[in-house]
């Protein structure tokens, strides 16, 4: 049996039944991607990076996995078409997100992904719920925890936990 790897993953949604679509993420991910670790609280965000557009709900949650980084991609990838993404614009809105933010201490850069998520330590409404769950987490390119980077994030995008 294959070593099970830590992964952090981001869920946003900010179309349609927000809260629903992030509950039908979750269970997706459990049943084919791995066991739901953790998660953090459910957060209401403003957007970021394109601002006309309605709030976001999002949520940080960790899986253990026996799948190689590209195979949780291409699983994720699934789940969000499965769940009704459209990819029209980049940072636009949409039914579902997720971004892998970390798989154990890789760091990989290649064309279809990279890791660490190269912004996580730009945003607060990744930050917030990440330090909720991995507060001493230590970001293997930067050798900041969690917490040191929300401390050190500038973002000003408001981010209110709801549940």
């Amino acid at each position: 049996m294959a070593d099970s790897n830590g992964i952090f993953l981001l869920l946003g949604s900010n179309l349609g039944e927000r809260a629903l679509v992030l509950e039908a993420a979750n269970q997706q991910i459990a049943s084919r991607v791995g066991a739901i670790i953790a998660h953090s609280s459910v957060y209401e965000t403003e957007p970021w990076g394109v601002a006309d557009q309605p709030a976001f709900l999002n949520q940080v949650i960790r899986i253990e996995s026996e799948f190689t980084p590209d195979e949780v991609l291409t699983i994720l990838l699934d789940i969000e078409h499965e769940l009704g993404r459209v990819r029209f614009e980049r940072w636009g809105a949409r039914v579902i997100d997720i971004d892998l933010l970390y798989y154990n201490n890789l760091i990989l850069d290649t064309a279809r992904l990279t890791l660490p998520h190269p912004r996580l330590q730009d945003r607060l409404f990744t930050l917030i719920p990440l330090v909720e769950i991995a507060p001493d987490f230590v970001h293997p390119l930067l050798q900041k925890t969690s917490s040191q980077l929300l401390d050190l994030c500038t973002d000003k995008g408001v981010v209110t936990k709801i549940s």
